[in-house]
């Protein structure tokens, strides 16, 4: 697995500390590409210091329930902004950065591998810490693609562009391998945030293929039900 310059093969190319950013359904995928506009002053910080150090950054989704994010117990006694922080999230490196010139960077993130939240730590500056412990099937490339039934993923991604109106590059579809398909457009896709993490959490390539249909196609379903008869 390769991130920008930098091959990782086995847990000890990995950091076992990292900084984490709560985002509300983000995904990163293993090999995905992750475009970041960072403006709030903590996360500015966490940059700075994740590019003086390994340029590693923990993508992760907070905990939510009924549209609200759940507080872990120290912010919800400070009365501050610290949602507790979904069990499994993913490692990207920073592969790129702009500053914008208005005290914004803009960052891009490439997925390495998926982790699973072990332990958070206490630290003096504002944004968070946590020992993870990396799923490191994640570093080998192409696995399980032969399982996916890609003929399915792109009917339900027709379905779904056609239901919506919109257009595809089909050229650049037709020449993606099954990962890069399935990993895109679970990215890609507009799902919220159990849908995400569940997308996430697909204990492979396959498992992931097929959560993505089936949700795409309740979300058609769904969408009929919603405007009558036919997809709008």
């Amino acid at each position: 697995m390769q991130a920008g310059n930098v091959h990782y093969r086995k847990a000890s190319d990995l950091p076992e500390v990292i900084p984490v950013f709560p985002l509300v359904a983000g995904l990163l995928l293993p090999r995905g590409q992750m475009p970041l506009n960072i403006f709030e002053p903590r996360y500015l910080v966490m940059v700075d210091e994740a590019l003086a150090g390994d340029r590693v950054i923990g993508i992760i989704q907070p905990q939510i329930v009924n549209g609200v994010a759940v507080q872990d117990k120290e912010g919800a006694a400070k009365g501050t902004d610290r949602p507790e922080l979904s069990a499994v999230g993913c490692l990207g490196r920073i592969t790129s950065y702009t500053e914008t010139g208005d005290g914004r960077v803009l960052i891009t993130l490439q997925g390495i591998c998926r982790f699973r939240l072990e332990e958070e730590l206490p630290v003096p500056h504002p944004f968070r810490m946590a020992r993870i412990k990396p799923y490191l099937q994640d570093l080998e490339e192409e696995q399980g693609e032969k399982e996916v039934d890609r003929e399915a993923l792109l009917q339900a991604f027709r379905d779904y562009l056609e239901a919506n109106g919109l257009e595809a590059d089909w050229e650049s579809i037709a020449k993606a391998g099954n990962e890069t398909l399935v990993n895109a457009l679970s990215m890609m896709s507009p799902f919220g945030e159990a849908e995400k993490q569940a997308l996430l959490e697909a204990p492979d390539l396959k498992t992931r293929a097929e959560t993505l249909v089936a949700i795409t196609e309740i979300a058609l379903v769904r969408n009929g039900d919603d405007y009558g008869s036919g997809l709008q």
